[in-house]
């Protein structure tokens, strides 16, 4: 492997169509204003590098980049790549990954509006990521101890999981399908709308208007708060362990719950049941304990 060591490259194309190179603690920045350093490059390994120019990143094969920086104006920095890995290091340009496959980002911090579009198999650990439109149209996605920040997210995503997340986010999962949900908070207005086969698990959920138009729809031992006018018209199972401020004409299914401060059916086709039980954690929506017996109220 070909080392390059302290150097500065600011010219088009600086290393096109390089191969088995290794770089380290270098910078793409400078006068010429040049892009795509690395352009159909394969066997890249970057380490403790600086990129502050457009497109570093296209049809890439093989590439793993550590400790480095990509500014604001490193835009657009992964695209039509594959077998990536990304390590500790700060994604701030937007539109920073797209219609790549077979990546790992772990330890990173990403400030990336319009993120991680059509990826195909994407795992992310231990990361914070603040974005709008974040991996929208993305599939296989396995994320764990990641906090993220922003709207629209994870729309039209297909088979992923989800476990010890914090998301504070608005129109989450629009249209997704088979997705999980574990052990995560999940913060934000009109969630889920339109998805199919989503199942939360353990969860805390906070927000107006959740989990509308929804098909194979389950909560197992979740809380919601401040969640108002939740399922309407969604084919949900749903076992919640805190009272819930509203629930708006279910289509089908069972919701069991502590209590519900108003119950809306003004819709002749709205057949979900809601059945008031306390559940425990551990437990499941079978309802089986015998001494606090369920009551169908709706």
């Amino acid at each position: 492997m070909r080392i390059i060591e302290n150097q500065t490259f600011d010219m088009e194309r600086a290393l096109y169509g390089s191969k088995n190179v290794f770089v380290k603690d270098c910078a793409f920045d400078g006068p010429a204003d040049g892009e795509s350093a690395f352009k159909e490059s394969s066997c890249i390994v970057a380490e403790s590098c600086f990129f502050n120019l457009r497109y570093p990143f296209w049809h890439n094969h093989g590439l793993k980049i550590s400790g480095s920086e990509m500014t604001e104006l490193c835009r657009a920095s992964l695209w039509y790549s594959d077998d990536i890995e990304i390590v500790d290091t700060k994604l701030h340009g937007i539109k920073a990954l797209r219609e790549c496959g077979n990546v790992v980002i772990r330890g990173c911090d990403i400030i990336s509006p319009e993120f991680g579009w059509s990826v195909r198999g994407i795992r992310m650990e231990h990361t914070r990521a603040v974005s709008e439109y974040f991996m929208m149209r993305s599939e296989d996605l396995k994320f764990r101890e990641v906090t993220f920040q922003g709207k629209y997210s994870f729309q039209y995503i297909k088979n992923a999981v989800f476990e010890n997340c914090t998301f504070d986010t608005k129109d989450a999962f629009w249209h997704g399908e088979h997705i999980t949900v574990r052990n995560s908070t999940v913060k934000g207005e009109y969630l889920a709308w339109y998805s199919d086969g989503l199942t939360l698990e353990n969860c805390k959920i906070i927000g107006t208007q959740p989990f509308c138009y929804c098909k194979n729809l389950k909560l197992i031992n979740c809380e919601m708060y401040d969640t108002d006018l939740c399922f309407e018209k969604s084919q949900v199972e749903a076992c919640i362990i805190t009272p819930v401020d509203s629930i708006k004409n279910p289509l089908s299914g069972r919701i069991y719950v502590p209590s519900v401060g108003e119950i809306i059916r003004d819709d002749a086709a709205s057949k979900g049941e809601i059945i008031t039980c306390v559940h425990k954690r551990g437990t499941s929506p079978d309802c089986n304990d015998k001494s606090k017996p369920c009551r169908a109220i709706a």
